[in-house]
């Protein structure tokens, strides 16, 4: 006999609800402190709702991510109606990077939640990289046999290796690599960092360890951490840090 299958959420009913939640309401209203001069623009729920539907949707510019929630009625109901222009967009970017502290807190009170819901949050950690190409040209000539290029459009970014994924051949790629700690429990992030496409794996294992130190759930502890590495030169680190080859290491029940 054939269970009962429930459809899955919608991501408009995933976008109201995480609007909806406490700790997105509040960094809304703390948002709306800081306008105190000038016109008072579209809405604040529209704005932080847009920049969701981005990550919800793994948009990866503000043109495409607004000409959806246009186009989709469901998306501009749960924002409040009203979808921001592009120009809007980037200056609401602009304005979250200035008022990080905000951003920051609104993600702990995040983390504080899935701590008391989910006792076995950050026990168990899998840190890895992944590629975040940069839209810009980071080649060092302007032309095949040009002169040398003297400015980049992203001068931030630089040339690193991904690996293959699916029907991708791995390589070279031009941006930046998010690194990540991962409850492998759950599935969730507990710590991450954004480095230059050419910074090694390695070099961020025992800061993200560092920053998830506080995810396990007291009085309970960390009991594994996996590594995913692409160099030989990290084998300093993994005798340190049980992983798979370690008889230490349990992998979560």
């Amino acid at each position: 006999m054939a269970g009962p299958k429930v459809p899955p959420r919608s991501a408009a009913t995933e976008l109201a609800g995480l609007l909806d939640s406490p700790e997105i309401a509040r960094l809304i209203a703390e948002l709306d402190q800081t306008r105190w001069t000038g016109r008072p623009g579209y809405p604040l729920r529209a704005m932080v709702g847009v920049a969701l539907a981005k990550s919800l949707y793994s948009i990866p510019t503000w043109t495409r991510t607004v000409a959806l929630v246009r186009e989709h009625s469901a998306l501009r109901e749960a924002i409040g109606g009203e979808c921001p222009s592009v120009f809007a967009c980037y200056r609401f970017a602009a304005k979250l990077r200035a008022y990080s502290d905000l951003l920051d807190s609104c993600i702990a009170r995040v983390l504080d939640r899935l701590r008391a819901e989910r006792p076995e949050f950050g026990r168990d950690l899998a840190i890895d990289a992944s590629d975040l190409p940069a839209y810009a040209n980071g080649q060092r000539y302007v032309s095949k046999g040009g002169r040398e290029r003297e400015r980049f459009s992203d001068p931030d970014a630089s040339w690193g290796h991904r690996s293959a994924v699916s029907t991708r051949k791995g390589g070279g790629f031009y941006g930046f690599k998010v690194h990540a700690a991962v409850c492998a429990r759950t599935d969730l992030p507990v710590a991450w960092r954004v480095e230059t496409a050419g910074s090694h794996e390695s070099n961020y294992v025992a800061p993200l360890l560092d920053a998830g130190a506080c995810a396990a759930s007291p009085p309970r502890r960390r009991r594994s951490t996996w590594a995913t590495t692409t160099s030989a030169s990290t084998a300093s680190v993994r005798t340190a840090i049980p992983g798979r080859s370690s008889p230490s290491a349990k992998r979560p029940a």
